[in-house]
């Protein structure tokens, strides 16, 4: 009997995820046959199901880029292992895989946008770059839920670290949510005073309860307001009035207009959440304060060992964060999500054979 491959694809922007059955592929030389064992529902992914942002490959599609599984087919030293497959997959050769920028290879592959994603109960993967998940990690976290290391955790702590955080710096957070909590918690880590800004109390009340040492509801709040608030908690915590890193996580056109206006001299300002809106800026604030403004995109593979670490090892924490639903409710999943109806990552489990 040949064996088979659910996936649940997009066929059209909007529309219900189709579930479909195909003959499991054969992998070729340097490939690897993944069973999934949980896949992340990313704001990505809504971006391309509702919000017009395109798919490198044409619909129909399987989408999903955050996942996490086990080996069963490919190169011998991979068969059997549990492993995070990364959400970039580069070509590990090019000018900028060489020169350390291999998140940015132009030859890169991504699951669920150039190829067909981790919503579904298997997929073929480049098995170059995978993530060994070692068996002491899977003695504290089911491997499904390991799978938002593909994206929600792997991401911010590539731009902490881009960000050149140092011991006893000032980090502002903007958005708390799926990612940004991961970006506060790891800037904790790291030795940072964390400021969390966000219009949800719920979210401000777990950033809290998780040790970020202030909390800021800035809803209803005009930039001025909020500024004149961040340098009130900024004298209280005893951070520095220079070098503040902020990162802005909301992917939002009001919290990236909030994060360029919280520059101050020699400021770091991260941009990580994505949104298609255009922002109105002053670019000569850059001058004026030798500041600087930066990007990120996904996490190269070559960091995700030190982000297994960080968990494998208990300085991260991330239970609280995940909650798991059958790949079955997908369509439903995808709407609440939509509607914000969740505090926490969502995490598909594939629930057939």
């Amino acid at each position: 009997m040949k064996k088979i491959l659910f996936s649940f694809q997009m066929t059209a922007p909007d529309a219900d995820f189709q579930l479909t059955e195909s003959v499991l592929p054969v992998p070729a030389e340097h490939e690897a046959l993944v069973k999934i064992a949980g896949c992340g529902v990313c704001h990505t992914d809504l971006s391309f199901w509702h919000h017009g942002v395109k798919t490198k490959k044409e619909l129909p599609l399987t989408l999903g880029h955050e996942i996490s599984g086990t080996v069963v087919a490919g190169p011998a030293q991979w068969l059997g292992k549990n492993v995070i497959i990364p959400a970039v997959l580069p070509c590990g050769e090019c000018e900028l895989c060489r020169k350390g920028r291999s998140n940015m290879c132009q030859k890169q592959l991504m699951p669920g946008n150039d190829f067909n994603g981790g919503f579904a109960s298997h997929i073929l993967v480049p098995s170059r770059f995978l993530c060994e998940v070692p068996d002491s990690l899977l003695s504290k976290y089911s491997l499904e839920k390991l799978s938002v290391i593909a994206d929600a955790i792997s991401t911010p702590y590539q731009v902490i670290k881009k960000s050149e955080l140092e011991a006893g710096d000032f980090a502002i957070v903007i958005g708390v949510g799926g990612v940004g909590i991961y970006a506060a918690l790891i800037a904790r880590i790291f030795g940072a005073k964390v400021l969390a800004l966000d219009i949800d109390d719920n979210k401000l009340e777990t950033a809290k309860k998780h040790g970020i040492d202030a909390v800021l509801n800035i809803k209803g709040l005009d930039i001025k307001a909020i500024k004149e608030n961040v340098r009130e908690i900024a004298k209280g915590l005893g951070v520095s009035r220079y070098g503040w890193k902020i990162f802005e996580m909301s992917g939002t056109k009001p919290g990236q207009e909030l994060g360029f206006n919280l520059i101050t001299f020699t400021s770091t300002l991260s941009i990580v959440g994505f949104t298609l809106d255009r922002t109105e800026v002053r670019l000569s604030n850059l001058m004026a304060f030798d500041a600087k403004v930066i990007g990120t995109w996904g996490c190269k593979p070559e960091l995700y060992p030190e982000v297994v670490d960080l968990i494998a090892t208990g300085k991260l924490k991330i239970d609280d964060f995940i909650e798991t639903f059958p790949l079955s409710k997908i369509n439903e999943v995808f709407r609440n999500t939509l509607n914000h109806m969740y505090s926490k990552r969502s995490v598909l489990v594939p629930d057939f054979d």
